[in-house]
């Protein structure tokens, strides 16, 4: 495993980009790395031996200045970026109707734009060098969306799929791979508050959505079955591969939730075949 690559990690001050810059300092790797606040990242990480090889960057993802600044100090630091990793996000519970569109586009901002941005100026060093590697963390939510009050965050993490597919084409002449990553319920601090937003104006009417806000804020908050320190394993090594995978699923549960999908897809294509392959002009 190729242990000299720089990286840029978003969302890193902690749940599983914390745990993904521990394990790359730790294997020799050159990590920028990017949280809101300085601070939050020094003090997660602590004092390291490794700091020559650290990089800690105050950015505002919705902020594309901001993003060309970190960069910028990137490239001056490191002369190259070798692996992007999409990972800052946040998960906002609300049932479509519950949500005001600003807490909506707010999500989707951070979400969606937020890696866009950092793709956008990415990219054309990535393209220079002829190679680099970027992922883009989804959710297992942004491949299957039946989760009642998770339609917003889903939609963000099926925006966050839909454009890796897209990326991945457009970016395989210059040598450069894309994947996506869909996490399943891991044991970080994505549920905890703070982490996880909750909806302005709740609707009483929507009880599945409040059994589930329950569920997960007080019943698999702190119980998810998921290993952080597995998942990023893998993400490490998935990056040393020469044929990468475009869907990276990680966690048995996300695992057999997107195999459920397609056997469902499936049934759906079988049964109204006839019908779907009947809309051309007739001969």
């Amino acid at each position: 495993m190729d242990n000299n690559k720089v990286w840029f990690v978003t969302g890193a001050s902690k749940g599983l980009g914390l745990t993904l810059i521990q394990q790359l300092l730790t294997a020799g790797h050159r990590v920028a790395a990017t949280s809101r606040t300085i601070s939050a990242l020094t003090n997660a990480l602590g004092t390291r031996p490794d700091a020559d090889r650290f990089l800690p960057l105050e950015v505002s993802l919705t902020d594309e200045k901001s993003v060309q600044a970190g960069i910028a100090a990137t490239m001056a630091r490191f002369g190259r970026i070798d692996v992007l990793v999409n990972n800052a996000g946040y998960g906002h519970f609300g049932t479509l109707e519950e949500l005001s569109d600003a807490e909506a586009r707010e999500n989707f901002e951070v979400n969606v734009f937020g890696a866009l941005n950092v793709i956008r100026n990415t990219m054309p060093h990535m393209r220079a060098q002829n190679s680099g590697h970027i992922f883009n963390i989804a959710s297992v939510g942004g491949y299957i969306g039946n989760f009642p009050g998770w339609g917003i965050y889903c939609a963000t993490k099926f925006a966050v799929a839909g454009f890796t597919e897209s990326l991945a084409a457009e970016a395989e002449q210059f040598g450069i791979h894309a994947t996506v990553v869909y996490p399943g319920y891991f044991r970080t601090s994505f549920l905890s508050e703070g982490s996880m937003k909750t909806p302005e104006h709740p609707i009483d009417a929507y009880a599945s959505a409040r059994v589930s806000q329950q569920q997960h804020q007080a019943d698999i908050n702190g119980q998810q079955p998921g290993n952080p320190e597995k998942a990023m394993e893998i993400l490490i090594q998935v990056a040393s591969e020469k044929q990468p995978p475009l869907h990276l699923f990680l966690g048995q549960d996300s695992y057999d939730m997107a195999a459920q999908k397609n056997e469902t897809v499936r049934h759906d294509l079988e049964t109204w075949r006839e019908q779907a392959t009947a809309t051309g002009f007739s001969a």
